[in-house]
């Protein structure tokens, strides 16, 4: 036996009653997060200049 129109609109309202009695579900309330470092960029490259900066000018010594 077939839904009838009224009986169809009446399971549609009473599912979005138990919806929000449940709360939303876990796919709609999670969102993408970008990741975010815990340290700034301009640190990032202060401690690549002191570990490999060494290097660098101890070449430019050897050849000038």
């Amino acid at each position: 036996m077939a839904q009838t129109p009224q009986q169809r609109a009446a399971n549609a309202r009473f599912a979005r009653r138990e919806e929000a009695k449940m709360g939303k579900p876990v796919t709609a309330t999670t969102k993408k997060q970008d990741f975010k470092s815990p340290i700034s960029k301009t640190w990032i490259v202060l401690l690549a200049f002191v570990l490999c900066g060494g290097v660098i000018f101890e070449i430019l010594r050897m050849f000038f």
